[in-house]
């Protein structure tokens, strides 16, 4: 389930606690079965202030990367 909410093989790597990537890419297979036929699109925003952020975790949205000094920070979601 981490793999499929974040597509981050190092992440689950790492989470599991797996020392080689070959132990990991067995679950990035065991994803790719019930999840075969799921859209795996996203909605993006960017939120620009804290209130913006805040408001956008509370509909369920992600945090993905950004600074509010350049513009914004990018928040995800699945469709």
């Amino acid at each position: 389930m981490e793999y499929h909410r974040t597509k981050d093989l190092l992440h689950v790597m790492a989470f599991l606690g797996h020392k080689k990537s070959d132990n990991t890419l067995l679950y990035v297979q065991l994803d790719q079965k019930p999840f075969k036929d799921m859209d795996d699109s996203f909605i993006t925003r960017i939120a620009h202030n804290a209130q913006e952020a805040c408001g956008l975790v509370e509909v369920g949205f992600d945090y993905v990367t950004g600074e509010y000094s350049d513009g914004g920070k990018i928040f995800c979601k699945r469709k």
